[in-house]
């Protein structure tokens, strides 16, 4: 016997393995190779996951934009003293004054009843009769003040911060700082109109950070992703060999012009959107979704299906780690006839919403998820007289409502406050810089340590600072 196979008394003999399992071994390494290797490359990603920079209170945002400016006299905020004023004249003074003023202008009731509703008295006027049975699960903030009375600038600075565009959007901010926890899905989804928002997708551009964490917008119409699977015939052994052909010429070319972000951006794009075909599929359909739960979002209803919709689809996003989604309801911009335009356009999304922050509660999802209501400014309580007897309302920078669920925030609460006749926020009063600083601080991120450098200086979503809102957190 040979002993030196024994090298003390009662060892074990060493094992001589067999071909099977010499080749199980290498098969075994080869996938740790692999899986390292795939472990790198996740790492080198722009999305890959970051740690917080301040205790998160939420994972995700889910960003429900109201464009045109929904009006917070009519919808959250009643104001009895209008009633004895209705149609007596009122003259506009100071600086923020509407272009398309003209002429006599009249003091506008609210053509709604209002209501409180759950244990904490929430206002909401009479459409909102769905919302009216999660009250006690959501944040209404009524002190929050922008800078222009224009659709596209007020939509760049409640979107991105700036009123001048060319910002990066709040989602791409929260996108590079946080990155992605899938890394087969975008970081940051868009769900837009037919018609893009005033201003359009620069809404959910990424300005000045690199092109990997703009907006990926869906299609509102037949598939949200086109051209999702390749055609017939080819298969993804045939499609991953064209990539990897392209990522080679690319990769060329980067070399010789290292300093063109955009061509390495639309390379991680490639690659991101072959990987997308095992996922987004399974995402996007809707009709897997059981009867009851398609119901519950208005699925089916002439009213709530466009955005019903949209707002299951969110949910699958979030549910899939995409870290921000937007949703887009349009034609919010009632000049005139705001019984129907508003009545409407709250029937539209008071079933959805509704039935988005009951879904998110029952599965556990809502106090990880931030749920965002706004338009870019709230309407004045006087408009000129048109059509006769029938009235709207002005643009108006200075008063609004905007409210939040889940994440974190102070269920059951309304902060803040506007003048008996809503024409301006005098309680807890905040620039609309202070909302985003808040909105960061509750997924985790530090304004002022959440910067990029760029054009000499570093920037940040606040421009120049802001503070946290301390009300709204619970």
């Amino acid at each position: 016997m040979n002993r030196s196979l024994f090298p003390c008394a009662g060892a074990r003999a060493l094992h001589t393995p067999t071909r099977r399992e010499f080749v199980y071994g290498l098969g075994t390494s080869l996938g740790s190779v692999a899986l390292t290797s795939l472990m790198a490359a996740e790492a080198r990603s722009p999305l890959a996951p970051k740690p917080q920079q301040v205790p998160a209170r939420a994972k995700n945002c889910i960003f429900l934009m109201m464009e045109g400016g929904p009006s917070h006299i009519d919808c959250f905020d009643p104001k009895p003293a209008l009633e004895k004023l209705h149609l007596k004249e009122f003259v506009r003074e100071g600086a923020m004054r509407s272009a398309m003023e003209s002429g006599k202008r009249y003091y506008v009731r609210s053509p709604f009843k209002f209501a409180q509703h759950g244990q904490s008295g929430a206002w909401m006027s009479e459409p909102w009769q769905h919302l009216a049975k999660v009250a006690d699960d959501i944040c209404f903030y009524r002190g929050c003040q922008v800078d222009s009375v224009n659709h596209p600038t007020a939509m760049y600075q409640m979107n991105c911060g700036n009123r001048f565009g060319g910002d990066p959007a709040l989602g791409a901010w929260v996108s590079y700082g946080l990155g992605s926890v899938n890394q087969d899905l975008p970081g940051f989804v868009v769900l837009p109109e037919i018609s893009y928002p005033q201003g359009g997708s620069a809404n959910w551009g990424n300005g000045y950070l690199p092109a990997d964490f703009q907006g990926t917008p869906l299609r509102p119409k037949g598939s949200p992703v086109l051209d999702l699977l390749p055609p017939p015939g080819i298969s993804p052994e045939h499609q991953r060999a064209n990539l990897d052909l392209l990522t080679r010429l690319n990769q060329k070319h980067v070399q010789d012009h290292p300093w063109h972000d955009e061509l390495k951006a639309r390379m991680n794009n490639y690659e991101l959107a072959f990987r997308m075909q095992m996922q987004v599929p399974e995402v996007i359909d809707l009709e897997k979704e059981d009867a009851a739960t398609k119901t519950m979002y208005g699925i089916g209803q002439d009213a709530t299906d466009a955005f019903g919709r949209k707002c299951l689809l969110a949910r699958k996003l979030v549910e899939k780690g995409v870290r921000f989604v937007q949703l887009y309801a349009g034609t919010w911009d009632s000049h005139d006839y705001i019984e129907r335009a508003h009545g409407n356009l709250i029937r539209q999304v008071d079933q959805p919403i509704a039935a988005l922050i009951a879904d998110l509660k029952q599965r556990g999802l809502l106090e990880d998820t931030l749920i965002v209501w706004c338009g870019e400014f709230g309407r004045t309580p006087d408009n000129g007289v048109r059509g006769g007897t029938q009235y709207g309302r002005d643009h108006n920078p200075k008063a609004m409502t905007m409210w939040f669920a889940g994440g974190g925030v102070k269920a059951g609460h309304t902060i803040g406050a506007t003048d008996d006749r809503g024409m301006e926020a005098i309680e807890e009063v905040h620039h609309v810089r202070d909302v985003h600083v808040t909105l960061l601080r509750l997924l985790g991120l530090d304004d002022n340590k959440l910067t990029f450098y760029h054009a000499g200086r570093f920037k940040q979503l606040s421009q120049f600072g802001g503070q946290v809102i301390d009300k709204l957190i619970a």
